[in-house]
């Protein structure tokens, strides 16, 4: 009996010892958990917050789309389209291996290429696999629902006008940032600043909630040029022709609004569509107008015949003798084509006479012509602010010899751009007033400076006119119901050691109409072998088919009665309708 009593009374005490345990046991589970709630919420809060956020929280780009630039009269020439770039997170996406090919089949690449860039950019968490696609096509690949894939709205520009304003406006780079032309003049107005945002997203990367805005995006400023798109159209058409045509090398145009110092077309050729990113070449965007340098032949000579004015030793009664048709200077003959013998100064530049030229040269003092060519803008930067433009070439007059100084009143040892000449031919069209290259619509007439008298102007304006007549060497430039002042000017091409006596550069430059004259252009053609290699020949139609259907579609108002119909184009009609059809 004591046994079973022992037994019953030590079975009760194990059971107590093994409750205790159990409750010790518990007791300390539960503070152990009770330790890591406080230690998840409290201690190792903002680490777990940072690590959830990092998997779920992202911090979302918002592109901000460029300005769009338009003409004077709100055509668009350039703007920003929504696109979608791929990108991936490599870690993410190397874990679902199998899915690559699925990917790379989608977007159009080598899935062993594909492969390859994945595993050498582990260590990344954003790389790009497409920029640039339609968001429709994004949309299918987001649809593969493939780990580690994302998309990102970005904007590609688009330029409406393809050619035509290629050279003029430039182009952007993948990142929508200006890298040419007038895109790349103005990127400070018209980039846009991203914003930001935060979201949450789930595991393939579809947007959850949108948590906050970081900041907002704002949209890029719109630009308004002063290009009138339909004389753009005009000028691209013709000189287009006029290259093909005349087998040339090259060529450029510039039309200048003679009252406010607009630029209204500019063009170029060989061209370019900046739509067709891949075919851009190196050698293909230069705009050849405001960056390329030329010696400019006898287009030159109505500028030291304004110097000569301005000096007050000639006038339009001054008689030149230029017998027996040739000048010797030093070692160096200039001679005509003809001896024109005892001609006034209007007859030397309408029959381009070097030995006029030379005559009138030499009696001037260098230091004032070197002044006056200043004044109109050569051997300076234009105030465009086109990215690139040239200065030209103009000797300081202390270096100025005998022999160079004839040399530059026939427009050799001296170099300008078209942009240059145009500006120059427009100062003589203001009655002398130099107002600033621009760009840019102005909201108001545009101030300037006075280089040269009204009066020696009006004078130079009126010879200049028997340039254009049928006397002269620029009949073709004639405009019917429109007076003309202009030059041409023929240039033997600079090569190693003197000058190419079978390439040209073929140069018209005037204004229109003479007796109040708005427009001012000039027309540059490189190297035409089709067998006409003269100004007077290959540019000045040019000239007159661009600057008469400008003057036509601005409504000038004619200055010369049409003696007959014969003197209509015979496009005048159709080039009005057809480019007015782009405003």
């Amino acid at each position: 009996m004591k046994t079973r009593s022992t037994r019953a009374e030590a079975a009760p005490r194990s059971f107590r010892w093994r409750s205790t345990v159990l409750l010790a046991l518990l007791a300390l589970g539960c503070g152990a958990l009770l330790w890591r709630a406080v230690d998840l919420q409290l201690v190792d809060h903002g680490f777990l917050a940072r690590q959830g956020d990092a998997r779920f929280s992202r911090v979302l780009q918002i592109a901000a789309h460029r300005g769009t630039i338009t003409d004077r009269y709100g055509e668009a020439l350039a703007v920003s389209t929504p696109v979608d770039s791929i990108w991936v997170n490599p870690g993410e996406l190397a874990a679902a291996e199998e899915q690559i090919p699925r990917l790379a089949s989608a977007l159009g690449l080598d899935r062993q290429d594909l492969a390859r860039r994945i595993s050498s950019n582990l260590d990344r968490e954003f790389l790009y696999l497409a920029r640039g696609r339609q968001p429709a096509e994004a949309a299918e690949i987001k649809a593969l629902g493939i780990a580690g894939v994302y998309t990102s709205r970005e904007y590609r520009r688009y330029y409406p006008a393809g050619e035509v304003t290629g050279h003029l406006l430039g182009f952007t780079n993948v990142d929508d940032a200006g890298q040419e032309g007038l895109e790349l003049a103005f990127d400070h107005w018209l980039a846009g600043e991203a914003g930001a945002k935060r979201v949450i997203q789930d595991r393939y990367g579809r947007i959850v909630q949108d948590v906050e805005s970081i900041r907002p995006a704002r949209p890029g400023r719109d630009l308004v040029l002063s290009i009138d798109l339909r004389i753009q159209y005009l000028a691209y058409r013709e000189l287009k022709a006029a290259v093909r045509e005349q087998r040339a090398r090259a060529g450029s145009i510039v039309v200048l609004d003679v009252t406010n110092g607009e630029v209204l077309a500019m063009a170029n050729q060989p061209a370019y569509n900046p739509n067709d990113r891949e075919q851009i070449q190196p050698g293909d965007y230069r705009n050849r107008a405001a960056t390329d340098i030329f010696e400019p032949g006898s287009s030159i000579k109505p500028f030291w015949v304004a110097a000569a004015i301005a000096a007050g030793k000639y006038d339009s009664h001054s008689i030149i003798d230029t017998s027996p048709g040739f000048f010797k200077v030093g070692v160096k003959i200039f001679e005509d084509e003809h001896n024109l013998g005892a001609i006034d100064i209007a007859t030397v530049l309408a029959k381009s006479s070097n030995v006029g030229m030379a005559h009138i040269a030499l009696t001037l003092a260098p230091q004032q012509v070197w002044t006056t060519l200043t004044n109109l803008g050569f051997g300076e930067v234009t105030t465009s602010g086109y990215p690139g433009e040239s200065a030209g070439l103009l000797p300081r007059y202390s270096q100025w010899r005998p022999i160079g100084i004839v040399t530059m009143s026939h427009g050799y040892g001296l170099s300008v751009t078209p942009l240059q000449l145009a500006h120059a031919y427009a100062t003589i069209g203001s009655l002398g007033i130099s107002r600033p290259v621009s760009f840019l619509a102005a909201d108001a007439p545009a101030g300037g400076t006075r280089v040269l008298e009204g009066a020696a102007c009006r004078e130079l304006l009126k010879m200049l006119e028997t340039v254009v007549t049928a006397e002269g060497t620029g009949k073709l430039a004639a405009i019917p119901g429109y007076r003309v002042s202009g030059k041409t000017g023929t240039a033997w091409k600079a090569t190693a050691g003197g000058y190419s006596t079978d390439r040209y550069m073929a140069v018209f430059g005037g204004v229109a109409p003479a007796t109040d004259p708005r427009l001012a252009a000039v027309v540059v053609i490189d190297e035409p072998s089709a067998g006409e290699h003269q100004g007077g020949q290959v540019s000045a139609p040019v000239f007159a088919r661009v600057v008469g259907g400008a003057l036509r579609l601005l409504a000038v108002a004619p200055d010369r009665p049409v003696r007959s119909p014969e003197e209509l184009p015979a496009n005048a009609a159709p080039d009005t309708l057809r480019t007015a059809a782009l405003r």
